[in-house]
């Protein structure tokens, strides 16, 4: 039930979030909005606990280790989690790009330095990878051995991914 719901929250989220995000800024209530707000409230509470995230709220905890991304709100940090744990657990391609879109879409961070860690070296990433895999973190319901060494690395393969999509984009226009 936890995973069928969770598939609702992100199909809703990628059909409608673009739109309702637009409605919210311009304090309309629209068919859409109400399709995230449930997503948000109802099924995201319903789905998270059963059915991943993990490592999405995990690297967000890790990334409170870090004072560059303390002005940066909860789901920002949330989000770029997502996008490093699907390069944590070899999601597909397609899924990937999927989520990298939404993000761009809504406004979402994509790289490191989008929370503040653009400066940042491997050696301070490591503080935040090491916190992610702390005892008693999310994360260690993720599939498979998960070690701070994979963390920082799916961290750095987020952030090349949406840097070059960004570039990729720049170029374009």
């Amino acid at each position: 039930l936890g995973l069928h719901i969770a598939k609702i929250c992100y199909e809703t989220l990628l059909t409608y979030g673009a739109a309702a995000k637009v409605a919210s800024e311009k304090h309309i209530v629209t068919p859409a909005f109400e399709h995230i707000v449930e997503a948000n409230i109802l099924l995201s509470g319903i789905g998270f606990e059963s059915a991943g995230l993990a490592a999405a709220h995990a690297i967000h905890n890790g990334l409170t280790a870090l004072a560059e991304t303390h002005s940066f709100y909860h789901g920002e940090k949330v989000a770029f989690g997502a996008l490093a744990g699907l390069q944590l657990t070899d999601a597909p391609v397609e899924e990937s790009k999927a989520v990298f879109s939404f993000c761009d879409d809504v406004g979402l961070p994509t790289t490191l330095a989008d929370i503040g860690l653009g400066n940042a070296d491997r050696k301070k990433l490591m503080k935040a990878a090491e916190k992610t895999c702390a005892l008693g973190q999310s994360i260690h319901h993720e599939a498979g051995i998960i070690t701070p060494e994979k963390v920082l690395n799916a961290m750095l393969a987020a952030d090349a991914i949406g840097k070059a999509r960004r570039e990729r984009a720049r170029k374009i226009k």
